[in-house]
């Protein structure tokens, strides 16, 4: 696995590269106990590190180091593990972090190392030169031992969810990809613009919601011959992600596959999170299965063949994830505004893989909108801008400002059948007893779900984002 979904995220480092710092962060955001291997042992032992290695030496000191280190990656329930900056020297320790742990390995450059942590009563940090040595000696461990490296929490958090972010690296895609047989799925159109560098089968589907079919999914089902250690690549935007997912979930009762989303509502939200499904004419998304890829590679240089309607349906998720984080993350460049949009929602669904309980604010404003692409026969608009218009409901049934949604996403009310658009409503994934449950906020960067409001303003709400 190249992702800490049910294990450890460890955090290597050598001293100053801030572990802590970025761990107690990372452990927030991951809803995860944080652990500091060496704050562990100066606590069980009533001793500091510069006093333990005093008094017993380095060579009794790193025995205790692996035996607290070695303790705390066989522990069941996954944490953020900070490790000692020396931990990387034992060889079991090196083979646990493989067997227990998705490793990240936090750079630093030596010089701001040094300024950190040189003369601060570090016992192995007296001298710069000798402290460089140790740098030196060290960095090959430390490259073995990783499985990503990381500079700031949000590099983290996308290391734990198997994502990485990067621009140019459709072009090393072989190297996401596990040995052993590959198949491709990917959007017929895509496949006209980026030719997958890989060595393999392609299935193609065609573009927008036709790719969530059953029919579609039977076929691939019928046409993959993977066995079961065998990996689909999924190549394409959000509709593609979720069908190719689905197929992975569910051929030979479930296959690894990597996600390589190239619209900007792929990379920023749809294929983030595991969760794939397919539509049925009675309601979107109605039959699905929770697949965690083994990778995700986002590579935001695809973008640039988007076409500008598809560029605003992706704005629309990434406003939604700046209205939930209540931060104006539309403002960013879009390399940027990709990685902070993805490691926002990867650490929501961390913390909640299977949607029981917090990944639900993930919803806001899709309960709306996917009533009115039902109403739509997923063909009158765009999911991109049924989540604008949705948006605006939600912002106004919080009784927030909905500045936002209309300068930087225009929604237009949009001509579908408002008997049907409530029915869908109604069926939606999220009503209990046929009354909706919505996603609102009490304020940006506050959601909360489950809400029950009267029928007549869910249907005003509604009514609101219908043309006559």
């Amino acid at each position: 696995m190249a992702h800490a979904l049910e294990r450890h995220l460890a955090l290597v480092g050598f001293m100053g590269a801030g572990k802590t710092t970025l761990g107690v962060q990372v452990a927030d955001r991951l809803g995860r106990r944080f652990v500091d291997l060496d704050r562990e042992l100066e606590r069980s032992l009533r001793q500091t590190v510069p006093e333990l290695f005093e008094q017993r030496g380095e060579a009794e000191f790193r025995v205790l180091e692996a035996e607290a280190t070695l303790a705390a990656l066989r522990h069941e329930r996954p944490a953020v593990l900070a490790l000692g900056g020396g931990a990387v020297e034992t060889p079991s320790i090196r083979r646990a972090l493989r067997e227990c742990a998705l490793t990240v390995l936090i750079d630093v450059d030596p010089r701001v190392a040094w300024t950190r942590a040189g003369g601060k009563g570090r016992p192995l940090a007296r001298d710069e030169s000798s402290f460089r040595a140790l740098f030196e000696r060290r960095r090959p461990l430390y490259a073995e031992a990783a499985d990503a490296v990381a500079r700031d929490v949000e590099d983290i958090v996308l290391a734990a969810g198997g994502i990485e972010v990067g621009e140019g690296l459709f072009a090393r895609l072989a190297d996401y990809v596990p040995d052993g047989e590959v198949e491709v799925i990917a959007d017929a159109t895509v496949l006209g613009l980026h030719r997958p560098p890989l060595d393999a089968p392609v299935h193609a589907l065609r573009g927008g919601e036709e790719a969530k079919s059953l029919g579609a999914v039977e076929r691939l089902w019928r046409e993959l011959r993977l066995d079961r250690s065998g990996t689909i690549v999924a190549l394409g935007g959000g509709c593609t992600t979720d069908a190719a997912g689905f197929a992975a979930a569910t051929y030979l009762r479930g296959v690894g596959w990597v996600a390589v989303p190239t619209t900007l509502v792929g990379q920023v939200d749809a294929a983030i999170g595991g969760k794939t499904a397919v539509n049925l004419p009675e309601g979107k998304n109605l039959v699905g299965a929770f697949h965690w890829p083994q990778r995700t590679a986002i590579d935001p240089a695809l973008l640039e063949t988007l076409p500008e309607r598809e560029r605003r349906a992706g704005m629309a998720e990434a406003v939604k994830t700046a209205l939930l984080a209540g931060e104006p993350l539309w403002e960013l460049p879009t390399f940027e505004l990709v990685r902070r949009c993805a490691a926002y929602k990867t650490a929501v669904c961390l913390r909640d893989p299977h949607e029981q309980g917090e990944r639900a604010v993930l919803n806001l404003g899709h309960t709306f909108a996917h009533a009115l692409e039902a109403a739509g026969d997923y063909r009158r608009l765009s999911h991109g801008e049924a989540v604008a218009l949705g948006l605006l409901a939600a912002l106004r049934l919080s009784g927030l400002e909905t500045t936002a949604v209309e300068e930087v996403l225009a929604p237009k009310p949009v001509a579908v059948d408002r008997s049907a658009a409530w029915a869908a409503l109604a069926r939606d994934k999220k009503s209990v007893d046929g009354s909706p449950r919505l996603v609102l906020l009490e304020a940006p960067g506050k959601p909360v779900t489950g809400v029950k409001l009267p029928e007549e303003r869910v249907r005003a709400a509604l009514n609101e984002l219908i043309a006559d």
